[in-house]
């Protein structure tokens, strides 16, 4: 009998003290059965319906102007951010007790948070496929190729899953300090208002505040989906959306004859450029008609005459050609505002890939060393 007794101690203490490769597997098919018997399946399709809800509202922004694309990109990262830091806030402080129970009966806290990285980056997974399923069935556009893979789908999907993974590996090492669901809960907020505030591309922020910037998931994450986006190739709508929107605005301007002559002879615009261009007759053009008024005498004896004339804004727009001044104003505008860390190239897309990577690495290693300190809480 006592024989008996001891052989059971044995196979008792073989399974606590396994090895650290054991004990991650045997921890994350706990993980495993968490997510069908205690409901944690629900992240799924609350990921559905805020893919949903988000990609009915970006649908016709993303990929048409750059307002419209940086606009679409910070949703989109806000989406992922949002859906990872949920998967893992209370993971962790939810069964403190019974960590520090096992981890005084042999378990290791690096296999436990890597059953728990294994674990959450298959539900990163999912939820990733889950949102760019559903944001491309309500109309979001990812046509054409990508620089890492041949799909543009693909390559945003690679993105979006290491921006909610990065945001998963944060929340499970906030919930390694949180000693209870409710204050792990409390902080989350403050932690999606940080990521929003400081991202570095929606808000214009104070000087002092770009050293935190870096320290963002969403300052990476919001580059590389512009960058994805082609964001610099875009047009720029606002500006014209606002001068089409005054069309009916009078204007009155008080000229002399010189300086309308003197504007018509400035050929580095491109819109008098074009116009001098114009042939009234065969061999003759409108400029080299200009110029031979600009010397005709009687013509110089006027240059100081005044003209007043009362129009509107839709009437110049129609005497220089609409789509010449919609076309100046979203280049113009357009080059004006580039931004070198949103060109589309291969090197911005690695880099910021690897960026929210070092995030993933950093945070679960910080997830390890604070939960090591389990069993000097007080609790």
């Amino acid at each position: 009998m006592a024989e008996m007794v001891a052989n059971r101690k044995k196979r008792r203490l073989r399974i606590l003290y396994r090895g650290r490769s054991a004990q991650v597997w045997i921890y994350l098919g706990k993980l495993l059965r968490m997510f069908i018997y205690q409901n944690d399946w629900k992240v799924l399709p609350m990921a559905a319906l805020i893919a949903g809800l988000v990609g009915m509202v970006i649908r016709t922004r993303l990929f048409v102007n750059m307002e419209g694309t940086l606009m679409g990109s910070f949703a989109l990262v806000m989406v992922c951010i949002w859906n990872g830091c949920f998967n893992s806030i209370q993971v962790i402080c939810r069964e403190r007790d019974v960590i520090k129970r096992e981890h005084r009966s042999g378990m290791h806290i690096s296999s436990y948070i890597r059953a728990h990285m294994i674990y959450q980056a298959l539900l990163c997974l999912l939820q990733t496929a889950v949102t760019v399923y559903i944001t491309s069935m309500v109309g979001v556009a990812y046509r054409g190729e990508g620089l890492v893979t041949p799909f543009l789908i693909v390559d945003f999907a690679i993105s979006m899953f290491l921006i909610t993974y990065a945001s998963d590996m944060l929340a499970l090492w906030i919930s390694t300090l949180a000693k209870s669901t409710t204050t792990a809960m409390t902080i989350m907020p403050f932690v999606l208002i940080f990521q929003l505030v400081f991202s570095g591309g929606m808000l214009s922020l104070p000087s002092w505040t770009e050293s935190l910037t870096p320290l963002t998931i969403s300052n990476p994450a919001l580059k590389v989906l512009a960058a994805q986006s082609n964001y610099n190739s875009r047009p720029v709508m606002t500006v014209w959306n606002t001068v089409n929107g005054m069309k009916d605005r009078e204007v009155s301007a008080t000229v002399t004859l010189g300086q309308a002559m003197d504007l018509m002879q400035k050929e580095d615009n491109p819109i008098i450029a074009e116009f001098r261009a114009g042939e009234l007759t065969e061999g003759l053009t409108v400029g080299t008609l200009l110029d031979q008024v600009a010397d005709n005498p009687e013509v110089l004896a006027h240059r100081e005459d005044s003209y007043t004339f009362n129009t509107t804004i839709g009437g110049i727009m129609d005497m220089i050609g609409a789509d010449r001044v919609k076309d100046l104003l979203q280049n113009r505008i357009a080059e004006a505002s580039r931004v070198e860390d949103y060109e589309y190239s291969l090197e911005n897309i690695i880099g910021y890939w690897l960026q929210l990577f070092l995030f993933v690495i950093v945070f679960a290693a910080l997830s390890i060393i604070t939960l090591e300190f389990i069993d000097k809480d007080k609790r």
